[in-house]
């Protein structure tokens, strides 16, 4: 059996991917054609803060919740034509993720390139920590 890398794992993952920057995420958002999917620890999200409307999935739940045949699936998995858009913390994991999905039968999963800190990078609605300031 051949070793991989991640690194290379990785560029292997994304070449299958049809990875979408953060303004395409929040317009199918707001459009009502994606699901985006927030897999960062809780400590990342009390430190930065949330997207708005993002589903909260810890990494090691994922696949669980948004398969549509599982038992422990979320009621928006309702099929495999949902377009799914994971998001990690820089979008390294989301990546794989998006991959493990995909593997599923979510043909339309995907993932946010830069991950949460693209997203607030360019500026798009991030509802901030209890007591953190405006």
């Amino acid at each position: 059996m051949a070793v991989t890398g991640i690194d290379e794992r990785l560029e292997q993952v994304r070449a299958g991917l049809k990875r979408i920057g953060p303004q395409e995420a929040y317009k199918a958002y707001e459009a009502g054609d994606a699901l985006l999917v927030d897999t960062r620890y809780a400590a990342q999200r009390e430190r930065d803060g949330l997207v708005p409307g993002a589903l909260l999935v810890e990494r090691n739940e994922l696949e669980w919740r948004l398969d549509p045949l599982g038992s422990h699936r979320l009621p928006e998995a309702v099929d495999h034509d949902v377009r799914v858009v994971v998001f990690c913390n820089e979008g390294y994991a989301s990546s794989l993720a998006a991959d493990s999905l995909q593997r599923l039968g979510l043909h339309r999963a995907t993932d946010l390139i830069g991950g949460f800190q693209g997203w607030r990078a360019a500026g798009l609605p991030v509802r901030l920590p209890q007591g953190t300031a405006d």
